[in-house]
């Protein structure tokens, strides 16, 4: 019989949005006729079509792979150079951000990166967790046995916590001590929070003279509209030298289920041994890839290389622009029932404030029993959390204008 990995045992009650899942199923078994008017405005999952674009690059790539002449087997296992170079000139070449080609890496979506890098990373960092954070960062560290046990009020030992309260915009301060690695989610999930500059040149302060890392999830930075905002971590002098980031073309061009995102690896970032040695970290990111994978479809890469393409720019923003329209009539109408709201702005998720003292699970079962309505519980994301929930602006107009009405009977 097989040893297993203790470190899972250690997990919490169930990833955050099964456990959403498991009491929806519940509630829909009991409730059928409710079952037919649910909305869900819960996990951040995309509910509009596939910019066109995308669609006609992937059938034309499928064609070529039905041809000997143009047949492609096993690609590059770090991505195409077709798309990394794409993606290197403009999302960061064209900000006048020094990003080489091959320091992008494409995987199959930013979630799956954000553990994935732990693969190259030590066991003896010191770890620094926003709070309210992304579940996915702290189960990751979980299960590659980075932290001790949790507590009674889910943390867990062994990790920082950096409170991220309404005092400070959402955004958290640097710790006072030292850490090793530092996770950090703009636009942020799930508060839709924003880092100005100065803030971010704080926290690339701090790394440089700590000898950090800090592991950048910029994942929804399409989203952002005000100018003064930064989209990268690299924008910030220093960055180079400290910072990976992380990115997807899940939100923007609609690729929950088609799947591809990327990593960007600077060939300055060091890490260091047990022996003080300082290394490289970008070839050791080339070397997990060439081991552990054969990177994303080639009809998947030629569709977010049509994303590029002047009608594909045109229709990824007609998408932002959708969902940001919806985020405005979710936020008016918390508003004007005197809920206190925070993002939605430069993000497509709305942080809401909880009305008379109520949990953030007993919002999450008013809006579910009494408005049919699924948001995510803001506890699920740490205890900061907690007198919070979470509404995605990710639905159809239809069903974003029919929440708001419903919202009203609160």
């Amino acid at each position: 019989m097989a040893y297993l990995n203790e470190h899972y045992l250690k997990l919490q009650a169930g990833y955050l949005f099964p456990e959403i899942a498991r009491r929806v199923r519940e509630f829909c078994e009991a409730n059928p006729d409710a079952a037919k008017r649910l909305i869900r405005c819960g996990i951040g999952d995309v509910t509009e079509p596939l910019p066109q674009a995308a669609i006609d690059a992937m059938k034309r790539a499928a064609d070529e792979l039905g041809q000997r002449e143009t047949f492609r087997g096993y690609g590059p296992e770090q991505g195409y150079d077709f798309l990394r170079s794409t993606i290197a000139a403009n999302d960061f070449r064209a900000r006048k951000i020094d990003i080489a080609d091959d320091e992008i890496f494409v995987s199959d979506g930013s979630k799956c990166d954000c553990g994935f890098i732990l693969d190259i990373l030590g066991d003896q960092n010191k770890v620094a967790i926003t709070d309210p954070v992304y579940p996915a960062y702290v189960d990751t560290n979980v299960m590659a046995g980075h932290t001790g046990v949790a507590r009674k009020d889910g943390s867990y030992e062994g990790l920082v916590y950096l409170p991220c309260t309404a005092e400070t915009n959402f955004v958290p301060l640097p710790p006072n001590e030292h850490v090793d690695l530092v996770y950090l989610c703009f636009p942020n999930n799930p508060t839709g929070a924003v880092a100005t500059r100065e803030q971010l040149q704080r926290w690339v302060e701090y790394a440089r003279e700590h000898d950090a890392t800090i592991l950048f999830d910029a994942a929804y930075e399409a989203y952002i509209s005000d100018p003064q905002i930064p989209h990268s971590i690299y924008e910030i002098d220093g960055a180079r030298e400290c910072a990976i980031e992380f990115r997807s073309f899940s939100k923007t061009g609609g690729f929950t289920g088609v799947r591809c995102g990327f990593t960007v690896m600077p060939k300055d970032l060091l890490g260091k041994t047990e022996s003080g040695k300082k290394l490289p970290l970008h070839p050791l990111w080339h070397r997990r890839w060439s081991t552990k994978s054969n990177s994303v479809s080639y009809p998947v890469q030629r569709a977010a290389e049509a994303l590029y393409s002047p009608e594909g720019r045109k229709q990824v923003r007609a998408l932002v622009d959708h969902y940001m329209g919806n985020a405005r009539i979710l936020s008016d109408a918390c508003r004007k029932i005197d809920m206190e709201v925070f993002g939605g702005t430069n993000a497509p998720y709305i942080w809401v404030k909880t009305p008379n003292g109520l949990t953030s699970w007993q919002m999450f079962d008013k809006m579910l029993q009494g408005l049919d309505v699924v948001v995510t519980p803001g506890s699920g994301f740490g205890a900061q959390g907690e007198g919070y929930i979470r509404i995605s602006a990710f639905n159809s107009r239809e069903n974003a204008e029919e929440v708001a009405r419903r919202l009203q009977k609160l």
